[in-house]
């Protein structure tokens, strides 16, 4: 059968490397899988399919340094999960057997007890039997944090086939941004990353295991594995099996373009989350060691389990280069001069050049400050209808006394500016049904959520202060103890200190210990991101587009806003239910929605006033290499797949959540009200975009759009062209001032130049 499209070129820095051992493991594994009953005799696969596939490969140039036993028994765990991949498609996928497939999904966590004394259940196939082997060969070596890291990858890997399950049956192909969230779940990768600190001997220090960084890696890794096995698995998948979870089907639709573009697309999106997986480890690992004081032993594994992903992502490669399992013909395994010697790939001089040089020279080449014009705005086809808080006014006149009372009119903002803004009127939309004291409230965290989101690029992002910003960052996070928030107050020295100490006092007072938990972690991943930030700024770096979709959730403030609403249903709703997938996916599809409502409307002050590098058209234009009015064209379709992904999940998803979790009628008139402020939510996003002045053509360039580019009471830190602006002058007046050098039709390279000189 000829190929759907020809393989494009991949980028691939890192060499391929042969363990010794792969003919012990080719031997162990075959014995293994006999007697777990999944060759003859399984319907799935006989002895041959096993030895075509060949996942001893497969493991040997994953993990091309262990030992013999460790790298039998990793190979045991692929054989293990292509088996249950195979076998969950001939039971259930073929048959769309949805309740077949959730009965036999839900034994499994039992075959993964976290003490081994615990007893597990008599396995049933060979799925059950070779879990609860692998189980207890694997985790006596690991500490109880990984086995619990393990267990809830292998799990998401296992019961997120029902996700593509549903999607089959309803012939219903992803969206990009759900179908990257969903297959690092059913793909599998994350839990390839726990195998690789198995294998390499590398567990991270479990309090970093969790951070940006660490998260970065692991996820960037799964999308480029994931992505790289979509191109190589198109012609299995989508014509023989007549699956719609591919990556190249999702972007052949998506973009409405043939499945040779799309391919292309996919390998563009492989390239860029390897150069975000490769900048992550360059620039933001080793400061992360520093910072949380890992020893040398805990920096040595932290090394090597980077290096371990890197391993896997080259030797997945290779595999997927030689395997019976993939269509392969006239793939590139190397430069031309020494194409198939083992070994070679990183002599590959044509990574430096052609679409992977071009698209990281994009990423890194931005000019600042161009001139683009008022915001072109699609339409908005929100379907649900505004309501407005009937305490509005009193909130609005609160809210400014609080703030001058508070310090936050006193530097980067004055009056002016925040009447302006009318953080009022956006509270007054997102919770209509607050009372009076509940909206003071709300207006008061958005105004001092905006302010943050003003004052860190300025005082922090021009002069390039990230020691500054981390100090601000550790002192914010002091005004919000968890044990007793009234103390936050003490020690409070800056205005947006003691603004935060207020709120958090006011807010986190009233609340039980768990929720002040969860609202203090949304504090924190928001006040991180806003570091995140300032390292892309400070780099000049326009951001991978899915590190920019995932981290502008918590930049937005997102979180911080659904958790406090979240909060209120607490006890109506069980916290396994909040936290399920389909919860999230069910918020993230909201939150990415509003995200992008606020980059179409802030283009032309964030591009052309502000030299920002965060915004998700610039981002799409930079991906794409595409012009403004195209990537405003990409971006509202992606607005529009995330509101039908939301749609999706509230007619289809919720009814089966609240039939799982068994909800009683007020469980299931709270998960209802739930969803409707989250509309609410949308809709008083949109409204307030359209009604404040703070991005409109003729409020960015008069200063009503933006704060005013003087250092912080306090700070002393200077505009980074060491200039002082007199009290009161705005940002278009000092971009105005710039030196703008050249500006016809080929002379943005002088004006890259020139930027170099300075």
């Amino acid at each position: 059968m000829a190929q759907p499209f020809v393989l494009p070129d991949f980028y691939m820095p890192h060499p391929a490397r042969l363990n010794p051992h792969v003919e012990a493991a080719r031997s162990h594994t075959k014995g293994w899988s006999r007697r777990m009953g999944m060759l003859e005799g399984s319907g799935v696969w006989e002895e041959h399919d096993l030895d075509s596939h060949d996942y001893a490969l497969l493991c040997a140039y994953t993990h091309p340094d262990c030992d013999a036993e460790v790298l039998s028994l990793v190979t045991d765990w692929y054989v293990w999960v292509f088996f249950f991949d195979d076998h969950f498609l001939e039971v259930f996928k073929r048959t769309q057997d949805l309740v077949g497939g959730t009965a036999y999904l839900e034994r499994m966590p039992a075959f993964m007890p976290m003490d081994l004394s615990q007893p597990m259940p008599e396995p049933v196939n060979p799925v059950e039997a070779g879990l609860a082997d692998l189980w207890t060969r694997t985790v006596p070596s690991m500490s109880p944090a990984w086995r619990s890291r393990f267990a809830e990858a292998t799990e998401h890997l296992l019961n997120e086939s029902l996700w593509e399950l549903d999607n089959i049956n309803e012939g219903r192909i992803a969206n990009p941004v759900e179908y990257i969230e969903m297959r690092r779940k059913v793909g599998g990768a994350p839990w390839s990353a726990g195998l690789v600190e198995f294998a390499a001997g590398a567990e991270v220090p479990e309090r970093v295991a969790g951070s940006r960084p660490l998260r970065v890696l692991r996820d960037a890794f799964a999308d480029a594995v994931h992505l790289r096995n979509d191109l190589f698995s198109y012609q299995r998948e989508v014509e023989d099996e007549g699956e719609n979870s591919n990556g190249v089907l999702v972007l052949e639709k998506f973009l409405d373009c043939t499945t040779q573009e799309a391919a292309e697309a996919v390998n563009d999106l492989l390239t860029s989350r390897l150069q975000q997986f490769e900048n992550t480890a360059l620039t933001e690992v080793p400061q992360m060691c520093v910072e949380e004081g890992l020893d040398a032993r805990e920096c040595a594994a932290v090394a090597a389990y980077t290096k371990g992903l890197q391993d896997w992502q080259s030797g997945g490669h290779e595999w997927h280069m030689r395997s019976s399992r993939y269509m392969n013909e006239g793939a590139r395994s190397g430069p031309s001069l020494f194409r198939g010697v083992l070994g070679t790939s990183a002599l590959d001089i044509t990574t430096l050049f052609g679409r992977p040089a071009a698209a990281r020279a994009r990423s890194l080449t931005h000019v600042p400050h161009q001139h683009v014009g008022p915001s072109l705005l699609p339409e908005f086809d929100l379907p649900y209808p505004l309501s407005l808080s009937r305490h509005l006014d009193d909130a609005r006149a609160k809210s400014l006394e609080w703030a001058g009372r508070m310090g936050l009119l006193d530097d980067i903002w004055d009056e002016r500016l925040m009447a302006g803004f009318d953080l009022a009127l956006c509270a007054a939309g997102l919770d209509p049904d607050a009372t009076a004291e509940e909206l003071e409230l709300s207006a008061e965290w958005l105004t001092w959520g905006t302010y943050g989101d003003d004052y860190y690029p300025i005082v922090f992002g021009r002069p390039r202060d990230l020691p500054g910003a981390k100090l601000c960052t550790e002192r914010l996070k002091d005004r919000m103890p968890v044990e007793d928030p009234e103390a936050g107050a003490t020690g409070a020295t800056t205005p947006m200190e003691r603004s935060l100490a207020d709120l958090w006092a006011r807010t986190a007072g009233p609340m039980d210990p768990d929720a002040r938990a969860s609202l203090r972690r949304a504090m924190d991943a928001m006040l991180d991101s806003w570091l995140w930030e300032l390292h892309n700024q400070a780099q000049h770096r326009v951001p991978d587009p899915v590190d920019y979709i995932e981290m502008r959730r918590l930049t937005f403030g997102s979180d911080l806003t659904m958790s406090l609403s979240r909060l209120r249903h607490q006890h109506a709703l069980p916290a396994e239910l909040l936290r399920s997938g389909t919860m999230r996916s069910l918020e993230n599809s909201v939150s990415d929605y509003a995200t992008m409502v606020n980059d179409l409307f802030s283009y032309q002050k964030e591009i052309e006033v502000e030299g920002e590098v965060h915004n998700g058209v610039l981002v799409v234009q930079t991906f794409f290499g595409c012009d403004y009015r195209t990537g405003v064209g990409i971006v509202d379709d992606l607005m529009r797949g995330r509101l039908r992904q939301f749609e999706h999940v509230k007619t289809h998803e919720l009814p089966l959540l609240s039939e799982r979790f068994e909800l009683d009628a007020a469980g299931r008139a709270a998960l209802g009200a739930y969803v409707r402020e989250l509309e609410d939510w949308l809709a008083g996003i949109l409204h307030w975009h359209r009604s404040v002045r703070r991005y409109g053509a003729e409020d960015v360039r008069s200063g009503a759009g933006t704060s005013r580019p003087r250092a912080a009471a306090g700070v002393g830190a200077p505009p980074v062209d060491g200039t002082a602006p007199a009290a009161g002058e705005g940002m278009a007046a000092r971009a105005a001032g710039l030196p703008g050098g050249p500006t016809g039709m080929g002379t943005s390279a002088a004006r890259v130049v020139g930027l170099i000189g300075s």
